[in-house]
């Protein structure tokens, strides 16, 4: 366990995919990759040109992609398909529904550019309910990584997973913090900073903001537990049980809306099992917008003063 977390420079998590990928296509025949005209976007070049032969561009269709990439796993394919969280998900609901998780096709649903952070491109593309729509559907495992070299560990941890899973990652460069050579455990939480009176549970952007916030607040004696809840399903059940017994009170922080997500999972844990306060930061109910992606993130209600002021409001709750 790491109770003091450095990063080593910024990079976009979209590249981890990219490179996962490029590693998964000289690690494993079977895998093949599916792109709706994002190629770039995604960072799904490297693979395009080390594997003609096992790209596929199906162009601006995303529910045709999700139809092919089901029928090839019936030939022992393992389909990476690749475009925006938006259109990997609302756009192709239907298909992903009834082709895919239905008869739990060994499909990897691999979507860029999520949440607030797309930026300028505005709210027809800044997906916040994505995570909640996933981790609905049965059989559906549901991935969301915090940093570069998280999402290449997660991307190759994907490949060997049996069923169908949803890959969520960003646009951005962000802190990485992760070591190159970390083990990525499907369900399993990691504990990043050891802390007794609060537990933040975090899952992509917000993990490192969380560290942000843990650091400022080390001054102030508030010992802060700090837990990168990576995969939103299945969810590590016992991490959250055990941080909540230790701690008292819960922040749960994600770059997607109030309903459905990371908080609403870990609201069902706490609830059947320790109920105590929770505290929520992430988008209430709204669309997003356009501008600069960390002055959306500010504007939102996603950055470390949010984070810090939902930790003092959780304490003070489980001291009434």
């Amino acid at each position: 366990m790491m109770n003091e977390i450095i990063s080593t420079g910024n990079k976009d998590t979209r590249s981890g995919f990219g490179e996962g990928l490029r590693l998964l296509g000289e690690k494993n025949p079977n895998v093949v990759a599916l792109c709706a005209d994002l190629t770039g976007s995604l960072k799904m070049d490297a693979f395009q040109k080390n594997h003609p032969d096992r790209f596929f561009q199906i162009g601006i269709a995303e529910a045709n992609m999700m139809g092919i990439a089901a029928g090839m796993t019936i030939g022992g394919k393992i389909p990476f398909t690749g475009t925006f969280a938006n259109f990997s998900t609302s756009r192709v609901y239907d298909q992903i529904r009834q082709s895919i998780a239905y008869s739990k096709k060994n499909v990897k649903i691999c979507a860029s550019h999520a949440g607030l952070t797309l930026g300028e491109d505005g709210a027809t593309h800044q997906v916040l309910e994505d995570i909640g729509m996933m981790r609905m559907l049965p059989n559906l495992t549901v991935i969301v990584p915090a940093d570069y070299n998280q999402t290449v560990q997660a991307t190759l941890a994907i490949a060997e997973w049996e069923g169908p899973v949803y890959l969520r990652f960003g646009r951005p460069s962000v802190p990485v913090f992760v070591p190159e050579n970390a083990t990525f455990q499907i369900g399993k939480a990691e504990v990043l900073t050891s802390g007794q009176d609060v537990s933040v549970i975090a899952c992509g952007h917000l993990v490192w903001t969380a560290i942000e916030a843990q650091k400022v607040l080390r001054s102030e004696d508030i010992s802060v537990e700090v837990i990168n809840m990576h995969t939103i399903k299945p969810l590590d059940e016992a991490a959250v049980i055990a941080s909540a017994q230790k701690t008292g009170c819960v922040v749960t922080a994600e770059e997607h809306m109030r309903n459905g997500g990371l908080g609403d999972a870990v609201a069902q844990v706490l609830m059947q099992h320790h109920p105590c306060p929770q505290e929520y930061v992430a988008v209430n109910d709204r669309f997003g917008e356009s501008g600069p992606p960390m002055e959306l993130m500010k504007k939102y209600g996603l950055g470390v003063e949010d984070i810090i002021t939902a930790i003092k409001r959780a304490i003070k709750r489980k001291k009434l």
